[in-house]
C-alpha cells in the first residue's frame, strides 16, 4: 500500500468514525477506529519523504476530519457530563470553585 493510498484509508475511516458518532453507533465506531489506526500504520510503514501537494491537500484533509472527530467527542462529553450533574443534582459543580490542598 502506497502512503497516498493509506492516507485515504485514513480519510475514510475519518468519515466513517463521524457518521458513527454522529449515530451513537458503538460497534462502527469500533471498527471506523481500528481503520484508522490500521492506515496510520500503513502510512507509518511507508516510511517518510517529501509530500508532494496532493499528498499534503489529503494530510490537510485528514486533519480537519480529525479535528471534527475531536469537537464531537468533546460536546457528547460535555454532555453526559450535564446530564449527570442534573440527575445528581449537582447542576451547578461546575460554577463552584474547587477545593485545593489540605481540604482535598
Amino acid at each position: 500500500m502506497t502512503r497516498r493510498d493509506a492516507l485515504v484509508s485514513v480519510i475514510d475511516a475519518l468519515h466513517a468514525e463521524i457518521a458513527a458518532l454522529k449515530a451513537n453507533d458503538v460497534r462502527a465506531l469500533e471498527r471506523a477506529t481500528t481503520d484508522k489506526l490500521s492506515g496510520i500504520d500503513a502510512i507509518a510503514a511507508a516510511g517518510t519523504g517529501p509530500a508532494g501537494p496532493d499528498m499534503r491537500e489529503l494530510a490537510d484533509e485528514a486533519s480537519r476530519l480529525n479535528e471534527t472527530c475531536r469537537i464531537y467527542v468533546n460536546l457528547m462529553a460535555a454532555n453526559t457530563r450535564r446530564r449527570l450533574q442534573t440527575l445528581t443534582g449537582d447542576a451547578f459543580a461546575a460554577h463552584r470553585p474547587m477545593l485545593r490542598g489540605a481540604f482535598a
